[in-house]
């Protein structure tokens, strides 16, 4: 296996490994952040002008917007403009010493460039490569461009909120985009263990659309799950209009009690332990009958204190409840301080910056955020050189 940068000390799971990342965008650098946070070596090739991402959102430094730094920490960027074929032979030759090789093209423009699997697997038999593409390749739709706006359509996001809200909307998340990119690195782990077990590398493809069908359906599937109509599809406790935070005197909060043990509780922590005696209410299959009366209910009740006199009674019943936080109010959240989610670092040149942590905990092999977000081509020279390459080659090759 290749090794990481000696420059920068690695520890994580995937200490050891290299990537080769050729993805801009949302989904691909989504998933190259998190190999790279859990140790591996990701070498993020950009064309000249950058990744697009870094134009997009406030920025305090030439090319490092805030779009582009929440998603490229722990990555090594180097520019090659791969329109010159010593560029293209560089890449080529990157990928022959790499463990894993991730692109954000559709899979035909890989191929017109020389790096689709075929080829690549010819001179690297053990990498894994992979591509998160929006349709599967064995269909029709194989050509086709896909962004998370799309895919949120297709996928039945924006039908799912039009039965909730009588209107299709998009999430105001780039959920496709992120949700896919976390699937396309647990993938690329997969298909490296199977490599450490067999020696084999392989193609692994996340096809966008199929992946938030699969996401969408596991609940909302609902009816259509048996193999005879049984009425319409979606999960009506998700649909009803009823189901959001819950209305304080001062605020909002949300809460859920799913057992009957938990709803007799939160029926009394409201003072209105009646209700879970009432037939209505008192099992969990005559509740998800009426849902939207339910949250009615409690929505009364909730309206009548305020959120922190609510967390009181709920903690104390022992029912799950948290406060509708705000994006503005997250970065000095009491408890996100205490835990220390947000990592506060001095950026070399765009200055002080805020990054969440990483989420997952390792007992024997801790993740790290490995380097802050690289300016655009900041390690070509030691890459290349490192490669063998000469200041005039290099010049040449990333202009």
């Amino acid at each position: 296996m290749s090794g990481n940068d000696p420059a920068r000390p690695a520890s994580g799971p995937l200490s050891g490994l290299r990537v080769v990342d050729l993805t801009q965008f949302i989904l691909g650098p989504v998933a190259t952040q998190i190999l790279g946070d859990y140790g591996a070596d990701v070498i993020k090739i950009e064309n000249p002008a950058g990744d697009l991402n870094r134009k997009i959102g406030p920025a305090r430094y030439p090319d490092m917007a805030a779009m582009f730094l929440g998603m490229n920490r722990s990555k090594r960027s180097v520019v090659l403009n791969l329109k010159r074929r010593e560029a293209l032979d560089a890449l080529n030759r990157m990928i022959d010493d790499a463990d894993v090789f991730v692109h954000s093209m559709r899979p035909q423009t890989a191929e017109r460039l020389g790096v689709g699997y075929a080829t690549v697997a010819a001179r690297n038999p053990r990498i894994v490569y992979a591509c998160a593409p929006g349709y599967r390749q064995d269909g029709p739709f194989r050509d086709r461009p896909a962004y998370d706006d799309v895919i949120q359509g297709e996928s039945g996001i924006a039908g799912i909120t039009e039965l909730a809200f009588g209107e299709p909307r998009y999430l105001p998340i780039v959920i496709a985009d992120k949700f896919c990119g976390h699937i396309l690195a647990s993938s690329i782990g997969m298909a490296l263990v199977h490599r450490e077990r067999t020696g084999e590398g392989q193609e692994v493809q996340v096809p966008m659309l199929e992946t938030m069908m699969s996401f969408n359906l596991i609940e909302h599937l609902w009816t259509g799950a048996f193999d005879e109509p049984m009425g319409e599809l979606g999960y009506d406790r998700a649909l009803t209009p009823f189901r959001r935070p819950f209305a304080t005197k001062d605020g909002h909060i949300c809460l859920m009690a799913t057992s009957d043990a938990q709803s007799r509780d939160l029926f009394a922590a409201c003072g209105r332990p009646d209700l879970g005696e009432d037939p209505r209410y008192a099992t969990l299959a005559e509740r998800s009958k009426r849902f939207p009366e339910l949250y009615q209910l409690v929505g009364e009740e909730m309206a009548k204190r305020t959120t922190a006199e609510w967390q009181v009674r709920l903690d104390a019943a022992n029912v799950p409840n948290g406060v509708a936080r705000k994006l503005r109010d997250m970065p000095t959240d009491p408890y996100l301080v205490e835990t220390g989610f947000f990592h506060h670092y001095a950026h070399p040149q765009a200055g002080p910056m805020i990054t969440p942590s990483i989420p997952v905990q390792f007992s024997k092999t801790p993740a790290q955020i490995q380097s802050p977000p690289p300016t655009l081509g900041e390690h070509t020279h030691a890459v290349l050189a490192a490669m063998g390459y000469t200041d005039q080659d290099i010049e040449r090759m990333s202009r």
